[in-house]
């Protein structure tokens, strides 16, 4: 029998394309969801729609320690991968006090009941490059320190605190990956990625004139989400928990990658895009770029995507569901 596997935030980008990962693998895998998305499930459960018959899903809410304690002391995972969270930056500065609630709260009480009714459980959780923030070297490896520039990246600090601090007091296998930003056809619109593809993608098809943006000389270390999960997965192989930044090493400009999806779609990106000055951060994250060659090592772990192809593919995807 193979291993049994559970995710929160299977419902979302990462969550799917591991979900798909795991069932290649051969993994019995479970899903936790909100009961909102069962009454919804053509728009909430869409990115899994494909492998929904082989996943079974649990609902629950990382805001109740009681409901996430009675689904796992259920499944009695061997590897439990913590992906749900609020993990749009600029809607942490809108809501701060719900990202810190869900975030931190929520792992807390995810790790505690793993503790309490499956400590064997090997645990990845989710870290992000925004927890390095302003930026105290270039790049970024597992010992820069952290200076998060948003209610986002501060979440995530303290939830990772929490998470080490449960493998070092209680000696349970709890690995994190510093993962860089990662995007694919599956991300929400409300990231600039795919706002920018999705914007491509209605112009190209005339649907609308221009494309409003905000600081277009950010840079960021972007990789596919399909590989990044490759690394989450490898982490709990492991013979003992670690941390690891999972990134490309390579940086482009929100501007390049603009340049890079209006020129697929046939377009010139000087033509359509506007900046507004609502869309920049309050503080804004101006380099991000990191240091894999841990993982590399370790996990035996590399990108198999180029910048060009992510772009690509999202343009394709976008121009595809719009036709």
């Amino acid at each position: 029998m193979g291993k049994v596997a559970l995710i929160t935030g299977i419902t979302g980008q990462d969550g799917s394309y591991l979900a798909e990962l795991l069932l290649e693998k051969g993994y019995e895998l479970h899903g936790i969801i909100r009961r909102v998305a069962l009454e919804d499930p053509s728009h909430r459960l869409s990115r899994i729609a494909h492998i929904r018959d082989r996943i079974k899903l649990h609902s629950a809410t990382l805001e109740s320690y009681a409901s996430l304690c009675e689904v796992i002391r259920k499944i009695q995972p061997d590897e439990l991968y913590h992906l749900a969270g609020q993990s749009f930056v600029a809607e942490s500065f809108d809501d701060s006090f719900s990202t810190l609630n869900i975030n931190i709260n929520g792992t807390h009480y995810l790790l505690a009941s793993a503790r309490a009714v499956a400590p064997q459980c090997r645990i990845y959780f989710a870290g992000t490059s925004e927890m390095f923030g302003k930026v105290m070297e270039v790049p970024q490896r597992e010992t820069t320190p952290f200076r998060p520039r948003s209610p986002y990246g501060i979440s995530k600090v303290a939830s990772y605190e929490l998470a080490r601090n449960y493998r070092e007091a209680y000696g349970m296998f709890v690995a994190t990956g510093f993962l860089f930003n990662h995007e694919s056809p599956r991300r929400g619109h409300e990231f600039v990625t795919r706002k920018i593809t999705h914007g491509v993608a209605r112009i190209k098809r005339g649907l609308q004139k221009d494309l409003s943006l905000g600081n277009l000389e950010s840079k960021r270390d972007w990789g596919h989400a399909k590989d990044y999960v490759r690394a989450m997965q490898l982490m709990l192989q492991l013979d003992a928990p670690d941390d690891f930044v999972v990134a490309t090493g390579q940086t482009h400009s929100v501007r390049e990658f603009c340049e890079r999806a209006f020129r697929h779609a046939g377009l010139d990106y000087h033509d359509y895009v506007r900046t507004d000055p609502q869309f920049v951060r309050p503080t804004e994250v101006e380099l991000l770029v990191g240091d894999a060659s841990k993982a590399r090592a370790a996990l035996g772990w590399r990108p198999t995507y180029s910048f060009e192809q992510l772009v690509d593919e999202m343009v394709d995807e976008d121009l595809k569901n719009l036709s």
